[in-house]
């Protein structure tokens, strides 16, 4: 997509371990993307973590944002709120020569709704990242079983649960980003909404 590439770190205060991390990203990029980059006229730069924070609440996307380990969990989690839900977040971990995937709903295991769940109350639980991770999954199978059908269903109910939400049936949490006279419905209710458009789909 010839996306630019953002490092981010706090080289200025831990001089010794976010800038040796600054150091090593900017000897790669320089050995083995530098050429690539330019002749692509991708540009990379590095920028101090606060700074990169204030500038991803304020573009529109369009760009890589790399990270350390715990800033890119912490830091993914406040982008993904920021623009819609931590619901619609997946995460998707590759071997570099494309053979094994793990794709995952990066939000977590939601506890606070789980024991809601348990003590009998009604939850609305946005499980769109977790469909997303399981056709994440699906596309990946299809992809080495050369599965064109496989490859079709997956990619039909990422659709549908796209135009699921963009008709209105929505759980709580993007409803209240709507406005507060948007409707929403519970977990189990959201699931109908897409089995019932996928049927349709799939038809």
């Amino acid at each position: 997509r010839n996306y630019p590439v953002y490092l981010s770190t706090k080289n200025t205060i831990l001089k010794a371990y976010d800038g040796r991390f600054k150091d090593i990203f900017q000897e790669i990029y320089d050995t083995e993307f530098k050429a690539q980059f330019e002749k692509a006229k991708i540009t990379y730069e590095h920028r101090l973590i606060d700074d990169m924070v204030a500038s991803a609440m304020k573009w529109t996307g369009g760009y890589v944002w790399a990270c350390k380990n715990y800033d890119g969990d912490v830091q993914s989690d406040l982008v993904a709120q920021g623009y819609g839900s931590l619901g619609l977040m997946t995460s998707v971990l590759m071997t570099p020569d494309g053979r094994t995937v793990e794709a995952e709903a990066a939000h977590g295991t939601v506890t606070r709704h789980y024991r809601l769940h348990q003590q009998g109350k009604q939850t609305s639980t946005n499980s769109a990242a977790s469909i997303y991770a399981w056709t994440g999954g699906l596309k990946h199978r299809a992809k080495l079983d050369d599965n064109a059908r496989l490859a079709k269903f997956a990619a039909t109910l990422e659709k549908v649960v796209v135009s699921t939400i963009e008709s209105g049936q929505m759980t709580k949490d993007l409803a209240v980003l709507v406005g507060p006279d948007q409707s929403w419905l519970s977990t189990e209710g959201f699931l109908d909404a897409v089995d019932a458009n996928l049927q349709k789909a799939m038809a």
